[in-house]
């Protein structure tokens, strides 16, 4: 399992707004890419592994990509799948109360901070699924071998998640799964239900 690595990053600079602060203490609820912006078209610097803690340090108002800060270096993480302590419960951070005291932050200034190339929606499940576990060496291999497009959709690419009806799937000769290059991540999606049950890391 890959543990959280944040190199440091050019550039990533983040202003706060408002008064200070405190962070946020926050648990991955799935394996979780951490990417060196908030959006699907930054490149993944980490993964947040299920149930590994991390700091929170702000969400960019009116949207679920929130910051941390691990290990020297600040990294994005989509807040569907992170749970912190509001009121005593445990609390998926998108569904936060409005008074939760997270900072608002301000969206990087660069070129590749955008809000409107996505062509859909992942759509993040209560109900978690296992992984399949490690495809067979031959299936990764077609996967990547036969790379195809990459589809970009809002949110982020973890198992369990469902993927809309219009990404296709792609045949994995003489196996039962299909795969897609989403958000630049390859993954293994049941053809029945679309949902995510192996991401390629």
């Amino acid at each position: 399992m890959k543990r959280v690595l944040f190199p440091a990053l050019a550039g990533a600079l983040l202003t706060i707004s408002g008064a200070a602060f405190a962070d946020t203490p926050v648990r991955a609820v799935a394996d979780l890419n951490v990417r060196a912006g908030p959006g699907p078209q930054y490149p993944v610097i980490g993964v947040l592994a299920a149930g590994q803690s991390a700091t929170l340090n702000g969400c960019i108002e009116g949207s679920k990509w929130c910051t941390i800060a691990e290990a020297g270096g600040k990294g994005w993480v989509y807040s569907d799948y992170v749970t912190a302590e509001f009121g005593g419960s445990r609390v998926v951070v998108t569904r936060r109360p409005a008074d939760a005291g997270i900072a608002v932050v301000a969206p990087p200034t660069d070129d590749v901070y955008t809000t409107d190339t996505y062509t859909g929606a992942i759509v993040s499940n209560d109900d978690a699924i296992e992984s399949i576990g490690r495809p067979p060496a031959e299936v990764g291999t077609y996967v990547t071998t036969h790379r195809v497009d990459p589809v970009y959709l809002e949110g982020e690419v973890v198992t369990g998640a469902t993927l809309p009806d219009t990404v296709e799937l792609r045949e994995i000769p003489d196996y039962r799964y299909r795969y897609v290059y989403v958000n630049n991540q390859p993954a293994l999606v049941d053809p029945g239900t679309r949902r995510i049950v192996y991401v390629m890391r």
